[in-house]
C-alpha cells in the first residue's frame, strides 16, 4: 500500500499493489499523509480492486469509517468531511483534498489520513484517520514570583479541556509579553514547552518568562518646535516620561502603547492651541542595554483663528442666538475640541441642550470648514433639528433586589414626556445617589423609534451591598475600653416582612432605612439608638418621614471602689459611682423634595425633645450638677446635593442651612431663677449651622474636595449668658463616642493635626469649659486619588490642608484666627463595615494651656464625617 506522496515513481510499478493511491495531484497539510490506503499498513485485499490513476474513474461510497478519536465524536468528523455513504466521488480527483482541508480547518485535529480500504466493483469503503490535537491540562508558569502566576492565569484565561492549537499558544505568548511590556519590561522573552500525556490525550503548557530589566528612558529629543517648549510637551507625555533622580510617583519606562498614546496626546495638545496642521514628522527608538533614546522631530505648522462662524438648517432659533449660546467669537484660536464641547459637551449649557432638552432627540450639528485663507477658518455649523420625540416605554434592568417602583419613582424622565438630554444625566445622578447601585455600572441607553416619533429609554444597573455592619472597640481615656455595634439597613423593607423571599438577610427592596446601634463600657457608659425612615411616605411624593431613638447612660466611676481603697463588701469588691448622666430622647422628622428653582432642593422639618438627667455630676464646670432638663426643639434644614456619588464624588456640590430653636422660655419668665436647678429646667437656644461642600475632578483621577463648616448658638434675651446645652466641641477626628462622646446636644467638629476636644476653650480639668464653645468655623481642602472604586471596597487616599477655631464668646469671635493643620490620610469603604479612615496630621498652632505647637497626631474615624 503506498501514499499520495509515493504517486510521483514509475505507475507501472503501483499497477501491481494491492491498493493504489488515487488522488489528482500530490496534497499535503502541515506534512500529513495523505492517500488511499494505509500508512505502512496493508490494505485488506478485495475483488476487483485494480485502479489506473492515468484513468479516473466514478465510485459510489459504500461506507465511511473513522478510526484515531479520543474526545471527538466519530459521526461529527464524517459530517465534517463531506463524504457520505452513497455519494458519487472520481477517483483519483479533487473530493479527497477538500474533505482534509475542511477538517483541518476545524481547528482540532493534528493530522488527517483519508484511506480506502475496500475497493468492489464500482464501490468504494473509505477510513478517515485522525490524530486530535492534546487538550489542556495545566498552564504553569516559571521565572516569576507567585503573585505573578496569580495574575497571569488570570490574563491568559486558559480554560482545562481546551484544545491546544499553535493559534492558542501564540496568543497566549503574546498576552504574556504585553503585560510585562506594559510594566516597562520591553525585553521580555516567552518560551513554551509542551508536556505530553499521551495516555489521556493531554499536555501541559509550560512558559518560562525571562522578565529582564525594565527598559528606562535615558532622553527624549523634540526637534522642530518653537511655538511650545520642550518642557511643556514632555509634561504633556504621561506615560513616557526621561530618566532623572527624584521621579518616584511617575518613574521613567518605555511602554509602547503608552508611547503611541503620548504621540496623540501632543498632536491633540496643538490642535487644542489653534495648530490645525501639526504633525510629528518622525520619530525614532535608539535601544540599548537597558536604556533606550527617543528622537522626535515635529512640524507644527502655522497658528490659526476663527473668522466667520454661520450656520444653516436652523429652524427654530435665530444664528445669532446660537452663536450667543456657541460663545466662539471671531479671533478666537481655532480649537476643534472645544467647539465640540460647547457643542455637545456641557449639559445643559451647550447647544445641543437647546434642541435636546426640548425632545429634539434626532438633532445634530456637522462642524465644516467653509474655507482656509491664510491664518484665518470659516466654519460652517450645519444643523439637522430633526422631529420631537417622545417617551415611550422605561425599560429597567439589573434590579434584582430593589423594588421597580423604587427605582422609577426617582426618575426624571417619564412617560408622555418630551425626551430631555438634561433629565437623563440627572436621573444618571439620582440613581447613584440612592447608595443601591455601583455609580460605575449604570447605562442609560435611548433606543428611538423613528417610525412613530417615540423613543424608549432602558436603564441598567447593579445591585451593590448596601447593608453595613459596624463592629468597633477603642480605648475612651478615663472610661476605658468601648466597645460599639451598629446595623444599618438601607434598603429595608417592612412590608416585605412577611415575605421570606426578600430576606436578605432582612426584608429589602423598598428604599427604608432602618438603623440600630448599641455602645457600651459595662454599666459605667452605654448609649442605644434606633431610626428609622421612609423616603416616599405615601409612596406618590418624595416626603420623607423618620423617627429617632436614644438613651444614653454616663456614670462617673468612684476611683477609689474601683483600685482597692474601699468598697469591700463581703470578701467582694463593690464598684460605686460618683454621679451619673442619663438621657433620653425621641426625635420625628419630616422632609420634602422641592421644586423650585431645582428639585435638588430638599427641606427637612424635625420635632424633639430630650430629657436629661444629673446626679451629681458637673458635666458643665458651671455648679449645675444634679436636677432634670428637657429641651425641646424644632429644627429646620435646607439642603441642596449634586453630587455625583457618595463614596467618592468627583463632581457638584452639597449645601446645608439648618436652623434648631427652642421655646423662648425667658419671654414669658417674669422673675429670674434663684435655682440654677431651676434655671435649667427647660433648656433654651437657638442655633445656626452651614455646612458646604464643593468636588471638580482636577486632572485623570485627582479630583479636588473643599469644604466650609461654620455654625453660631444664641440666646433669646441678648445677654452674654447662653445656654451649656447645644454647644461646640473641636478637635481631633470628630467621632462622637470612644471616651469623646457628646452630651446634653453637643455638637462634634473634627480638626484633624489636634488632640480630641482640645480646640476652644478648656477648663482646668481638661475638658472643654461650660460644655463647649458658642461659635466655631473650619475650612477644608483635599486633594483625593482613587487607588480602587470598586463597590466591594472603595479605596482612595487623600492629602489636606485645613483650619479652624473654636471660641466660648462672641467678644473673642475671630474668623481669621484659625488652628491651621496639614497631613495626609486614607479611607476604604466596605459595604459591611462602612467608611473607615486614618488620618496623619500636624498642628502647626498652639492649644489654649499650651506653650508649644500641637505637632503630629494620628486620627482614626469610623463612618462618613460630615463635619
Amino acid at each position: 500500500m503506498n501514499l499520495l506522496t509515493n504517486l510521483n515513481k514509475s505507475l507501472a510499478h503501483l499497477k501491481g499493489l494491492t491498493a493504489l493511491l488515487l488522488i489528482c495531484s500530490c496534497f499535503s497539510v502541515n506534512a500529513q499523509r495523505v492517500g488511499i490506503g494505509a500508512s505502512g499498513r496493508p490494505a485488506t485485499p478485495a475483488a476487483n480492486s485494480a485502479m489506473d490513476p492515468a484513468n479516473p474513474k466514478e465510485y459510489t461510497i459504500a461506507e465511511v469509517t473513522v478510526s484515531g478519536t479520543q474526545f471527538l465524536d466519530p459521526n461529527s468528523m464524517v459530517s465534517i468531511s463531506g463524504l457520505k455513504p452513497g455519494d458519487k466521488i472520481r477517483l483519483p480527483g479533487p473530493a479527497i483534498p477538500s474533505s482534509i482541508k475542511k477538517m483541518m480547518d476545524f481547528g482540532t485535529l493534528d493530522d488527517v489520513e483519508i484511506l480506502y480500504t475496500k475497493i468492489q466493483d464500482d464501490k468504494v469503503w473509505l477510513n478517515i484517520h485522525i490524530k486530535e490535537r492534546p487538550r489542556l491540562y495545566k498552564v504553569s508558569f516559571s521565572g516569576i514570583r507567585k503573585g505573578e502566576r496569580e495574575t497571569l492565569n488570570d490574563k491568559v484565561k486558559l480554560i482545562k479541556g481546551r484544545v491546544i492549537t499553535p493559534t492558542v499558544i501564540k496568543n497566549t505568548q503574546l498576552v504574556i509579553k504585553k503585560y510585562y511590556m506594559d510594566k516597562g519590561f520591553y525585553y521580555t522573552k516567552v518560551k513554551v514547552l509542551q508536556i505530553p500525556d499521551s495516555t489521556r490525550g493531554q499536555a501541559t503548557l509550560n512558559f518560562t518568562i525571562t522578565k529582564g530589566k525594565k527598559v528606562k528612558i535615558e532622553k527624549i529629543d523634540i526637534q522642530g518646535n518653537t511655538a511650545v517648549s520642550d518642557k511643556i510637551l514632555k509634561r504633556k507625555m504621561k506615560g513616557t516620561k526621561q530618566k532623572r533622580i527624584g521621579r518616584l510617583f511617575n518613574p521613567s519606562k518605555y511602554i509602547p502603547k503608552k508611547y503611541d498614546e503620548d504621540k496623540e496626546k501632543l498632536i491633540a495638545y496643538y490642535r487644542k492651541n489653534g495648530y490645525r496642521d501639526a504633525t510629528i514628522e518622525f520619530d525614532t527608538i535608539k535601544n540599548g542595554d537597558e536604556t533606550i533614546s527617543i528622537d522626535m522631530k515635529i512640524d507644527e505648522g502655522k497658528k490659526y483663528y476663527y473668522r466667520d462662524i454661520t450656520w444653516s438648517g436652523n429652524y427654530l432659533y435665530t444664528s445669532k442666538y446660537l452663536s450667543e449660546r456657541l460663545g466662539v467669537k471671531k479671533g478666537d484660536v481655532y480649537n476643534p475640541e472645544e467647539l465640540d464641547k460647547k457643542i455637545n459637551g456641557i449639559p445643559g449649557g451647550d447647544v445641543s441642550s437647546i434642541y435636546m432638552d426640548d425632545g429634539y432627540l434626532y438633532f445634530r450639528i456637522e462642524p465644516t470648514e467653509k474655507a482656509v485663507d491664510g491664518d484665518s477658518i470659516d466654519v460652517e455649523l450645519r444643523m439637522f433639528e430633526g422631529k420631537q420625540a417622545t417617551i415611550n416605554r422605561i425599560l429597567l434592568n439589573g434590579n434584582t433586589k430593589t423594588s421597580d417602583r423604587v427605582v422609577l419613582r426617582e426618575l426624571f424622565t417619564l412617560p408622555g414626556q418630551k425626551f430631555s438630554k438634561t433629565e437623563i444625566i440627572n436621573t444618571q445622578r439620582q440613581l447613584s445617589q440612592m447608595g443601591y447601585f455601583d455609580p460605575e455600572k449604570i447605562q442609560i441607553n435611548p433606543i428611538p423609534n423613528q417610525s412613530d416619533g417615540t423613543v424608549d429609554i432602558e436603564y441598567t444597573v447593579e445591585e451593590k451591598p448596601s447593608d453595613q455592619i459596624e463592629l468597633s472597640g477603642g480605648w475612651g481615656g478615663y472610661i476605658g475600653f468601648v466597645g460599639t455595634l451598629g446595623l444599618v439597613f438601607n434598603n429595608f423593607s417592612i412590608k416585605n416582612i412577611p415575605n421570606r423571599e426578600t430576606w436578605r438577610p432582612l426584608p429589602s427592596g423598598d428604599g427604608q432605612k432602618l438603623s440600630l446601634r448599641f455602645q457600651a463600657n459595662g454599666r459605667q457608659y452605654q448609649t442605644y439608638s434606633m431610626s428609622f425612615s421612609e423616603p416616599w411616605l405615601g409612596g406618590k411624593k418624595p416626603i420623607n418621614f423618620g423617627v429617632s431613638f436614644q438613651r444614653t447612660v454616663y456614670r462617673l466611676t468612684d476611683l477609689n471602689s474601683m483600685y482597692g481603697i474601699g468598697g469591700l463588701n463581703g470578701g467582694s469588691r463593690t464598684i460605686n459611682y460618683r454621679g451619673g448622666y442619663y438621657n433620653n430622647g425621641v426625635t420625628v422628622s419630616l422632609g420634602r423634595r422641592l421644586k423650585e428653582p431645582d428639585r435638588n432642593l430638599v427641606m427637612t422639618h424635625a420635632l424633639s425633645f430630650q430629657r436629661y438627667r444629673l446626679d451629681d455630676l458637673d458635666i458643665f464646670g458651671n455648679g449645675y450638677t444634679k436636677g432634670n432638663s428637657n429641651n425641646i426643639s424644632f429644627n429646620t434644614t435646607i439642603s441642596r446635593n449634586t453630587l455625583s456619588d457618595f463614596q467618592f464624588p468627583r463632581s457638584g456640590s452639597n449645601i446645608s442651612l439648618s436652623a434648631t430653636a427652642t421655646p423662648p422660655y425667658s419671654a414669658f419668665r417674669k422673675k429670674e431663677f434663684t435655682d440654677k436647678n431651676d434655671s435649667y429646667r427647660w433648656v433654651e437656644y437657638h442655633k445656626w449651622m452651614f455646612d458646604a461642600s464643593y468636588y471638580a475632578t482636577i486632572v485623570g483621577k485627582l479630583v479636588l474636595s473643599t469644604r466650609a463648616h461654620m455654625g453660631f448658638l444664641g440666646n433669646y434675651d441678648g445677654s452674654n449668658v447662653y445656654s451649656p446645652f447645644g454647644r461646640f466641641i473641636v478637635g481631633g477626628s470628630g467621632l462622637a463616642g470612644q471616651g469623646t462622646f457628646s452630651l446634653a446636644d453637643q455638637d462634634i467638629i473634627g480638626l484633624r493635626g489636634y488632640q480630641d476636644q482640645k480646640v476652644g476653650p478648656i477648663s482646668d480639668t481638661g475638658r472643654p469649659a461650660s460644655g463647649g464653645g458658642v461659635v466655631y468655623n473650619k475650612y477644608v481642602m483635599e486633594l483625593r486619588y482613587p487607588v480602587s472604586l470598586n463597590p466591594q471596597a472603595t479605596i482612595f487616599i487623600l492629602g489636606f490642608a485645613e483650619g479652624g477655631n473654636n471660641w466660648g464668646t462672641y467678644k473673642e469671635f475671630n474668623p481669621f484666627d484659625l488652628k491651621r493643620s496639614a497631613g495626609v490620610g486614607a479611607r476604604i469603604f466596605m459595604p459591611a463595615f462602612g467608611l473607615l479612615g486614618i488620618d496623619w496630621g500636624y498642628g502647626f498652632d498652639k492649644i489654649q494651656g499650651s506653650s508649644t505647637r500641637s505637632g503630629p497626631q494620628f486620627h482614626f474615624t469610623i463612618g462618613q464625617q460630615i463635619r
